[in-house]
């Protein structure tokens, strides 16, 4: 086996173990992943519906669906754009921008665990990679 793929099979498992540990962190707090990322996405500013579906990698039709949701259970609210009675921009309500604060809270103190098993000096280097990488996510969220 080639290190590139060694590194890229590494990559997968690590991105496992990122994604076990974030969703029993959603849950902890009684949400799914999607439902969290959504407010982490809302939780500065409001974002229309179709700039949200893109941010989030899904369908209108289905973000409408888990929308609905997180209406009902009073996390979010939509409002119209008097410009463009069609456009709608969601935002989070007070109990949901607790919600996003309490669980930004947590993953920055859980998920970093993951690398617990680093010296520091690596773990250092590590994020400084890992911020690195993940910049241009931030660029268009």
């Amino acid at each position: 086996m080639a290190a590139n793929d060694a590194f890229g099979n590494d990559l997968v498992w690590l991105s496992v173990l990122v994604q076990r540990r974030y969703a029993q962190i959603c849950a902890d707090h009684g949400l799914t992943t999607v439902q969290a990322t959504l407010l982490c996405v809302i939780k500065d500013r409001p974002v229309g519906m179709g700039e949200l579906a893109q941010l989030l990698g899904v369908a209108k039709n289905a973000l409408s669906g888990l929308v609905d949701r997180m209406e009902r259970n009073g996390f979010v609210h939509r409002e119209t754009v008097q410009r463009d009675r069609r456009a709608v921009m969601l935002s989070t309500t007070s109990l949901g921008g607790e919600l996003v604060t309490a669980l930004y809270a947590d993953v920055g103190r859980r998920l970093p665990d993951i690398a617990a098993a680093l010296p520091a000096d690596q773990r250092a280097q590590l994020a400084k990679a890992v911020a690195r990488l993940a910049a241009p996510a931030y660029e268009t969220a």
